[in-house]
């Protein structure tokens, strides 16, 4: 099944220009599957739906949660769509699998005290001049956008000259997006492409090949990873006096879409912003206010004592 998989993995990258962590995915949750349907001695041209199920049933008895069955499925769903329609199977065994319901959990957020104490913690935080204005910059691009991690992280360059009032960004899918920048975040970005222009200066001079990235790395993605950032924010949350466990780079996002909608801004126009294709995703962050509007009648009225 290695050999179909990685077929169906090149398809889904050329075919629905799917992001590198969805390719990703894909390949981690179809090994997984394949690996079940070995030690079961069954090829995936013979599986039946039952078998799906049982690896499904077999996962939720291993204490898998319900959004990495969901995910499983989802995996093995879009592989035997592919499997039929390139005629390695007669059918499709996968199409009539209900997943397992989801849980909407609310997501995680920042109060504005919160988000004004990690941008000055950021603004303060890193070994030199530069690193401190890149931390900052950062910081800023993320909640004045709420962009994605790995949109933010690879943002070329390019897209950034000139004193922008707007970024275009990459999306899931490729699908591109306008997004604005506040004026701390253009102050932050200027000088943060001062630092960056020094810095590639010097690389210019010894003939070393000058980044198309806004936050270069010399690691093989060329800009700063994922991974790097989200260990980056945990420091900086502790700087801050924060709560490190509960601050993400998605919290900052959540940030952003709350603190909008509390603003008075339209869903739909929020929805845009974040780059949701399905504005159900959206109204997740109605239910969040509502919260935060009960916690603060129930903390704060008077009749709310015992």
């Amino acid at each position: 099944m290695e050999r179909e998989i990685q077929i169906f993995l090149e398809a889904a990258r050329a075919e629905l220009d799917s992001a590198d962590n969805t390719i990703l995915a894909y390949a981690r949750d179809l090994l997984d599957f394949s690996s079940h349907l070995s030690r079961k001695k069954t090829d995936f041209k013979d599986v039946s739906r039952a078998g799906i199920e049982q690896y499904l049933i077999g996962l939720d008895k291993a204490g898998f949660s319900v959004s990495t069955r969901a995910r499983r499925l989802s995996a093995v769903r879009q592989f035997f769509r592919f499997a039929y329609e390139e005629g390695w199977r007669t059918d499709n065994p996968a199409a009539q699998i209900k997943g397992p319901r989801r849980v909407k959990s609310l997501p995680k957020t920042l109060s504005e005290q919160q988000v004004d104490d990690l941008l000055i913690a950021a603004a303060g935080f890193g070994k030199s001049s530069g690193e401190i204005a890149r931390n900052s910059c950062l910081f800023q691009i993320l909640y004045a956008t709420g962009m994605r991690v790995t949109e933010l992280v690879s943002l070329p360059v390019s897209a950034a000259r000139g004193d922008p009032q707007m970024l275009l960004v990459k999306g899931k899918g490729g699908k591109e997006r306008m997004v604005p920048l506040s004026p701390p975040a253009r102050a932050a970005l200027t000088i943060w492409l001062d630092c960056w222009d020094a810095s590639e200066a010097e690389k210019h001079k010894t003939a070393r090949p000058v980044s198309r990235f806004l936050f270069p790395s010399r690691g093989k993605l060329g800009h700063l990873s994922r991974v790097r950032f989200y260990t980056l924010v945990k420091d900086v949350a502790l700087a801050a006096g924060l709560p490190a466990h509960d601050i993400t780079p998605h919290t900052l996002r959540h940030a952003f879409a709350t603190h909008l909608l509390a603003g008075g801004a339209d869903l739909r126009v929020i929805q845009t912003l974040l780059g949701h294709a399905d504005i159900s995703t959206t109204e997740i962050y109605t239910h969040v206010l509502e919260e935060r509007l009960k916690s603060l009648v129930l903390t704060h009225h008077p009749l709310a004592g015992d």
